[in-house]
């Protein structure tokens, strides 16, 4: 049951509370059919997840980066597939920031609405009278099979020819559009995160209107959302800490249950798992901490207008708080699959086998790479901010 004033950030998290334990018995499904089902999607929607970056006058949840990993964090801990697709599908309002109020009404006419395709500029968008001619085939579109807005992102080119900026580097923008203006290829067949239905799409000599295209650079809406193009990473950190913490909830569910060989005593008093379980609980905590330090602090600096270099080593911190939550995550799980035992291996016998493909799969995103370090460090020695999502 949907409780009254879903919009709210409190009644958000009651909400999915009440959806975890259907997200856990749905496990099984959604990873068969590598989608989310659609009452699932329904619920979301019912809850508000796909609005929640809207601010509340166009009838969304405005939530700030930190209520946003909170809110995946805790569907996390119910499905990892479920989480990922809120997390992509709940971008729509942080994009209609980067578009004239009445070009982002006419692709999003309400809150609600759920966004799925890449960003990154694997596209070719030739400029025309009125707007672009796209062609192109991109990869990786989470929760396409029920995305109502399809995102890709373009190189421009003028008669043929790319189109580089004072800098020498090539322009580029995302194409809005209609799920009906793509062809979806069913290639989603993966080690996990299999429910996220990230099929590869592409189109032929689309027309996109020119107010249907962004630049994460050129903000139309003021806000700590669209301040700095790094809005739609912030809010990632929920997903592998939300997955972490399932995995510990389930020990904790057994502990009473399941006996130690190793030392024939019940997990609940076994030294080997009481050690194991303290480890991963200091090592979640630290990090979690840190991915809220940092992001709070981000936000704040953000909400204050300062400096430009206290708002980049806040961004910097932010990349680096992220990527360690993917890795520490990884490292936690993968001890608990280890602590398990052999019953890990069994596919629906305990979640671990999903839980260690999942946390592989996603930690094989950007986000989660070495070249986050260097950019980092880059950065942190002087260097300029040239990635735009850091």
């Amino acid at each position: 049951m949907i409780t009254h004033e879903a919009n709210s950030f409190s009644n958000i998290l009651v909400n999915l509370r009440d959806l975890r334990g259907e997200l856990r018995n749905s496990a099984r499904e959604i990873e068969e059919h590598r989608r989310i089902p659609l009452n699932i999607i329904e619920r979301l929607r019912g809850i508000g997840i796909f609005g929640m970056c809207f601010p509340q006058s166009w009838g969304g949840a405005g939530l700030t980066s930190i209520e946003q990993i909170l809110v995946l964090e805790e569907l996390a801990r119910g499905d990892t597939a479920t989480a990922w697709c809120a997390m992509i599908g709940c971008d729509s309002g942080i994009y209609s920031g980067f578009l004239e109020e009445k070009s982002a009404k006419e692709i999003f006419p309400h809150a609600n609405l759920a966004v799925a395709g890449w960003i990154h500029p694997q596209g070719k968008a030739e400029i025309v009278d009125g707007g672009y001619i796209v062609t192109g085939k991109w990869r990786f579109a989470s929760g396409s099979p029920h995305g109502d807005v399809i995102s890709a992102g373009c190189f421009l080119y003028r008669n043929g020819n790319l189109i580089l900026d004072d800098n020498g580097k090539p322009l580029w923008r995302v194409m809005l559009a209609r799920p009906a203006d793509y062809l979806f290829s069913d290639t989603w067949f993966t080690t996990g995160l299999r429910g996220s239905g990230s099929q590869d799409y592409s189109t032929q000599e689309l027309f996109i209107p020119e107010q249907h295209a962004f630049n994460f650079s050129a903000p139309k809406r003021q806000g700590p959302l669209h301040k700095t193009p790094d809005a739609i990473l912030r809010k990632m950190a929920g997903i592998p800490l939300g997955l972490a913490r399932a995995c510990l909830d389930y020990i904790y569910d057994v502990a009473d249950d399941r006996t130690d060989r190793i030392n024939d005593v019940k997990w609940r008093n076994s030294k080997r798992v009481q050690t194991a379980v303290a480890n991963a609980e200091n090592q979640l905590f630290i990090t979690r901490n840190a991915v809220l330090t940092s992001v709070s602090t981000l936000w704040q600096a953000l909400e204050a207008d300062a400096a430009h270099d206290d708002i980049t080593h806040w961004r910097v911190q932010s990349a680096l708080s992220r990527r360690n939550a993917f890795q520490t995550a990884r490292t936690i799980v993968s001890s608990l699959y280890d602590l398990q035992g052999g019953g890990s291996i069994y596919t629906h016998e305990t979640p671990f086998d999903r839980a260690l493909r999942d946390i592989n799969t996603i930690c094989q995103h950007a986000v989660a790479q070495e070249k986050v370090l260097q950019v980092c460090g880059d950065i942190l020695l002087g260097g300029k901010v040239e990635d735009y999502f850091i």
